[in-house]
């Protein structure tokens, strides 16, 4: 069936490109890949379904990663740059499918409602994820809302650029690298200071932490000095989670 799958991909791209994706129908998609039309509905739901063929697995795998974020200052926020990198993997494994998925997107509306609804799929997949780092409740959760945003504004930023083929495979994971570094450099307690130089956190006037970055501090040196921070930072009354 994977080779079936694939085939019933290329040929449907195939005749999206040529005809567009409204006139295209199922059974052309079919016809086109030398299957009947049942072992297309076996390899796939819809015909929108070609065009998302693994988003289901793909959201699995982030969210079984983001399952191990605990509430460790240190690992939380490694967990949900992983998390994010597994996303950007996967399209750079599709290479030109995902290239020619994000041109369909941006003329079909009823596929690029369907992107929308995944970007905030992944908001909350990393909101629900980060609050037990933050140590807030549901409802009350605006930092981890706010990284949440940060981490997938951040990515797919990157991710446009590749599509764009703005940038290579290589590119695209140094960029992500860097965006995610600067999201880390961005939320602890207080929006820390874009100054040159780095150093520990400092207590503010009102008791939380500002913590001094680099503009452009990678992951790697972001992360002393945000561990630190956010040991310590935790919102005032409510005691770090075991």
């Amino acid at each position: 069936m994977p080779e079936t799958a694939a085939r019933l991909r290329e040929a449907a791209y195939a005749l999206f490109e040529q005809q567009g994706y409204a006139a295209t129908t199922v059974d052309q998609i079919a016809a086109r890949a030398g299957v009947g039309r049942s072992t297309f509905f076996r390899a796939f739901g819809s015909k929108e379904d070609v065009i998302f063929p693994d988003h289901d697995a793909l959201v699995a795998r982030v969210a079984a990663r983001l399952a191990t974020l605990g509430s460790d200052p240190g690992a939380a926020p490694i967990g949900a740059t992983e998390a994010a990198r597994i996303v950007l993997e996967h399209y750079l494994a599709e290479g030109d499918l995902a290239r020619a998925r994000y041109r369909l997107t941006a003329t079909v509306p009823t596929l690029r409602d369907r992107e929308v609804s995944s970007t905030t799929g992944y908001r909350r997949l990393f909101r629900d994820a980060l609050r037990t780092w933050t140590g807030e409740d549901p409802g009350d959760d605006l930092r981890a809302e706010v990284i949440a945003g940060s981490i997938v504004t951040a990515h797919n930023h990157v991710l446009r650029r590749w599509l764009r083929e703005d940038l290579d495979d290589a590119g695209a994971r140094a960029a992500l690298d860097r965006a995610l570094g600067l999201v880390l450099a961005s939320v602890s307690a207080a929006v820390p200071s874009a100054a040159e130089g780095a150093g520990p956190g400092s207590e503010g006037e009102d008791g939380t932490t500002v913590v001094v970055l680099r503009s452009g501090a990678t992951i790697e040196q972001v992360l002393p000095h945000l561990r630190e921070a956010l040991a310590t930072d935790r919102p005032h009354g409510r005691p770090s989670p075991a």
